[in-house]
């Protein structure tokens, strides 16, 4: 069985979910990526490396910056170019660029797409894919036939493969495709670079890292500015851990909703579902809009002055106590153990 992976990148720096995808791709049998874009001749060895039996590239100016309908195009013409070499499965890892890339492809060859799959079986002529729905309270088991199917995987729900360095294989040439409708003027930073999807760690603050009552705020503060100020404060040393760790700075809805924190860092039904193999969770109580977007995490730890806060039901580990404190001597602990 054929099955081609979309390698989703920007500016040479690929989306871990790629490789994730790559691996699965390779599970079924041959495992084809398809890299586009300019000067991607690092993109393509890599995927070598990461197991892939060949790589498609399609480098044209035309596919300098990401835009769906060159895209697309380009895909569904290589997947649509001989029957008896076309791909039984396409594959996407699930980011805002290939959601929109996947649709148009899927309109181009007449088919449908399975999004943010967590788990994905072969039954004969078919695949079964499971994907968590209503907030992760029921998992969806659909099952497509037809080919190709299409599907973008959710991010860490699958293991990436090892990379063997040096490893060399096919890297085939291949045309782009379509007519580009939109031009790319420039880019500009968002607020934040968090990637809480692709987080192996996550550190997450809450409410609670406002109340620091051994704080004082600078004169002239009213009261939500001093709140905000303490929140700014406690955040600190929920980020001092996170970087620590080489993780990522979370927060719940109520920390957000204060203005202690960005909305791109929220955890939950209302934020970012995430998954990854550490997730500390800092004077949050654990509203189950929270712990919707958290509980698949593979580790969690809960801090939390209050004994009876519902998120220790849900973590591994809990400690009660006094987060002012104990995040400085937990920060100062991983470095003796980590010799920074």
């Amino acid at each position: 069985m054929k099955t081609f992976v979309y390698i989703d990148h920007f500016k040479g720096e690929v989306q871990p979910a790629s490789w994730e995808a790559l691996g699965l791709a390779k599970s079924f049998g041959t495992a084809v990526a398809l890299v586009f874009g300019t000067g991607v001749d690092e993109v393509a060895k890599a995927a070598v490396e990461y197991g892939a039996d060949e790589v498609l590239v399609a480098d044209d100016a035309s596919l300098t910056d990401y835009r769906a309908e060159t895209y697309a195009s380009t895909l569904a013409s290589l997947a649509a170019a001989a029957s008896s070499q076309s791909p039984n499965l396409i594959l996407f890892p699930t980011t805002a660029r290939t959601r929109e890339m996947a649709a148009m492809s899927a309109v181009d060859l007449n088919t449908g797409v399975l999004t943010d799959i967590s788990a994905l079986e072969v039954n004969s002529d078919s695949f079964i894919a499971t994907r968590p729905i209503y907030e992760g309270k029921v998992l969806e088991k659909t099952v497509c036939s037809g080919k190709p199917v299409m599907a973008t995987i959710r991010g860490r729900a699958f293991p990436k493969p090892n990379r063997e360095e040096g490893k060399s294989g096919t890297i085939t040439k291949v045309p782009a495709a379509g007519e580009a409708k939109s031009t790319v003027e420039g880019y500009s930073a968002s607020e934040s670079a968090v990637n809480l999807g692709d987080a192996g760690v996550i550190v997450s603050g809450g409410r609670g890292v406002s109340n620091n009552p051994s704080l004082t705020p600078p004169a002239g503060m009213d009261e939500k500015q001093a709140e905000t100020w303490r929140a700014q404060q406690g955040f600190a040393l929920v980020t001092d851990l996170a970087q620590l760790l080489g993780g990522a700075v979370g927060a719940s809805r109520a920390a957000v909703d204060g203005g202690y924190i960005t909305y791109a860092h929220q955890v939950g039904q209302t934020g970012k579902v995430v998954a990854p193999d550490l997730y500390i969770a800092c004077g949050i109580s654990g509203a189950i809009q929270h712990l919707v977007g958290m509980r698949n995490a593979k580790v969690i730890v809960a801090i939390n002055k209050d004994a009876d806060a519902p998120i220790f039901k849900q973590a591994r580990y809990g400690v009660v106590g006094d987060l002012f404190q104990i995040l400085p001597a937990l920060t100062e602990a991983m470095k003796k153990k980590l010799g920074k």
